[in-house]
């Protein structure tokens, strides 16, 4: 799909994309979390779905998986963070206008993007975990707009807990790019190359 097919599609679906957004803040809020011990999580849920709308275009494949994109980048935290569960996220995804079909898409790509049970970070993001990304259809590009936008965060960032995040993804990216590059033929699997340009970018400042 070219960026201009992707942003008319965007722009068609303006009302229920900003439905999901909204919602997504509201839920976030109901269980009183935070980005950075001060913002609203939305302000994070925000700069993943903006990552997300920015590169897209070259894997997103049908006009009809958009808002299941959308829906995937703004509740990807609302497992593991907002307590819903699975089934709790395709009803919310059936609320929000998505068809079956594309609520169930969104509910596996939030799903794919939910920890494992783990004392350490390691543990949480095991190789099931990462499994479980390679093979959802958009889980990797939505796990990379998460990378992104916490690196985008942390290198902008000048407090001792971003400096040391930043350092973390910078020590974890060859593992972790591994890790969710599926390799695959199916394009929804893709790694958007601009994407890791843009990655590679700033772990260099």
């Amino acid at each position: 799909m070219t960026r201009e097919e992707f942003e008319n599609c965007v722009a068609a679906c303006g009302p229920q994309i900003e439905a999901i957004r909204q919602a997504a803040h509201h839920l976030h809020e109901s269980v009183n979390q935070h980005y950075d011990g001060t913002k609203p999580y939305g302000f994070h849920l925000d700069m993943v779905a903006e990552a997300m709308l920015r590169h897209a275009h070259s894997v997103c494949q049908r006009r009809e998986d958009v808002p299941a994109l959308c829906f995937g980048a703004w509740f990807h935290d609302s497992i593991e963070d907002a307590r819903l569960t699975y089934n709790d996220v395709r009803r919310e995804a059936t609320r929000l206008g998505l068809n079956a079909t594309q609520a169930e898409m969104a509910a596996e790509i939030v799903y794919a993007l939910t920890n494992e049970k783990g004392r350490t970070r390691e543990e949480r993001a095991n190789d099931r975990y990462y499994a479980g990304i390679r093979t959802t259809p958009y889980a990797p590009l939505l796990k990379l707009a998460d990378r992104l936008a916490n690196l985008s965060y942390s290198c902008r960032g000048s407090n001792a807990d971003n400096r040391h995040m930043k350092e973390v993804y910078l020590r974890e990216l060859p593992h972790f790019l591994h890790a969710i590059d599926a390799h695959a033929t199916d394009p929804r699997l893709a790694l958007p190359r601009e994407m890791l340009e843009e990655i590679n970018a700033l772990l260099t400042i």
